[in-house]
């Protein structure tokens, strides 16, 4: 099942995902990753009861949306999640007929082509601040 519903949100699992397996938010703190969980849509998958992937999207759910913070757990890949995650959030009512999305990946490239998704066409237009998290020895 995949589930809109925080309160299914198993954050102890996704903290330590984030924290210390994914490449890009190793560090997070706990209370930001809760902060980014409150101010997020966030879709959790579940198997058997059980939290096996998530991602949350940010959006003001009329012209824009970023997907971020995706991942399927070990025990659970192979078996077309990551598809499935993607296609229902890219087909939620409330982020339908959105100008824009966009997402950041360093390895999912064929994953997110299979739903529209490619390089930004132009690069020199957009700009960022980046500052990573800093994890603790």
């Amino acid at each position: 099942m995949i589930s809109t519903d925080k309160n299914l949100l198993n954050v102890d699992v996704i903290y330590d995902y984030l924290n210390n397996e994914s490449y890009w938010a190793k560090g997070i703190p706990r209370q930001k990753l809760a902060r980014a969980i409150e101010n997020s849509m966030c879709f959790g998958i579940y198997l058997n009861g059980e939290q096996a992937g998530f991602a949350r999207v940010v959006s003001d759910n009329a012209t824009f949306a970023y997907i971020c913070d995706v991942f399927v757990l070990p025990a659970y890949r192979g078996k077309g999640l990551s598809k499935w995650l993607v296609q229902t959030i890219v087909k939620h009512p409330d982020l339908k007929g959105l100008r824009r999305w966009s997402l950041a990946t360093k390895d999912a490239h064929n994953l997110y082509s299979q739903f529209g998704f490619s390089p930004i066409s132009r690069p020199e237009t957009w700009m960022e601040i980046f500052t990573p998290y800093i994890k603790p020895q």
